[in-house]
């Protein structure tokens, strides 16, 4: 395949989700280690041990106790979790409750895992070994899909509660970061076909300078920066993992003129998008 393999939950599951506990004793799959994206979200829980993670070009670790989740569309490996024991969620983005989908969507940043206090690990714990019962049940039993999917909304709603937490202990969203947020969303959602600060300040519906002066409140980084950011991630991924030539990734992302793509992306990066594809393939 030419692009990045996007797995798809529904060829896997019928229920809206995936749940399994792993171990360090568990064999390798080298097909799913392979770089891709999901189109759904997965949960983490690391019991005991340590883990990792290569997740849009940073290695994110997870010490023991902790919860991570990987957002849909978000490119990554399987976890390396040769030394960890803990819990795998994969969950259908229907399923997860819009105030939720708030919650994880609204970092601008790669997320951070969150680490559980004694309470909350032994509520994740006895939650998710009843949510893998019944999910190893017969799925025609009666009740059965609307207790696994209770079940996964009371997990669901554990993991919203840590991340809103850890993020904002006051649990009033101002307004820049509220834009802020809106903003990300945006950009991902146009990033091919919209490049203006003025475009995205028009979509919002606010002035460009509260939109720059939101941006730099929350992150610290102006529009402009942002959007050149999600341009070389998007860049980089697939030249990395994708077989496109530098032509092709430059029309993907909305050049008509492949030159003046490089020469932004030299700029940004200090290597030429070839001599980064090289780097990177050793």
């Amino acid at each position: 395949m030419r692009d990045i393999p996007v797995h798809q939950l529904k060829e896997r599951a019928s229920t809206g989700l995936e749940v399994w506990r792993y171990s360090p004793d568990d064999p390798e799959d080298d097909v799913v280690m392979d770089a891709h994206r999901d189109d759904h979200y997965i949960f983490f829980v690391i019991e005991n041990g340590t883990a990792s993670l290569m997740i849009d070009f940073q290695e994110v670790f997870f010490p023991p106790q902790t919860l991570y989740y990987v957002l849909p569309g978000q490119v990554h490996h399987r976890i390396y979790n040769e030394m960890a024991g803990g819990w795998f969620i994969a969950v259908d983005t229907m399923l997860v409750p819009p105030d939720c989908r708030k919650v994880f969507e609204g970092k601008l940043e790669i997320q951070q895992p969150h680490t559980l206090s004694d309470v909350k690990m032994d509520q994740c714990r006895l939650l998710l070994n009843l949510l893998h019962q019944r999910f190893v049940e017969d799925d025609g039993a009666p009740f059965n899909l609307p207790v696994l999917h209770s079940l996964l909304q009371s997990f669901i709603g554990i993991a919203a509660g840590c991340f809103t937490c850890a993020e904002s202990p006051t649990i009033q969203v101002s307004r820049p970061i509220e834009i802020a947020q809106q903003f990300k969303k945006t950009l991902v959602d146009n990033i091919c076909t919209v490049k203006s600060p003025s475009a995205y300040a028009d979509i919002l519906r606010v002035s460009e300078s509260y939109l720059n002066e939101s941006l730099k409140k929350v992150t610290g980084m102006s529009v402009s920066y942002w959007i050149l950011n999600e341009v070389m991630l998007e860049a980089k991924r697939l030249l990395y993992y994708s077989q496109l030539n530098v032509k092709e990734v430059a029309h993907r992302l909305g050049y008509d003129d492949h030159a003046y793509f490089s020469r932004i992306f030299k700029k940004s990066e200090g290597i030429t998008p070839l001599s980064f594809r090289a780097a990177y393939r050793k």
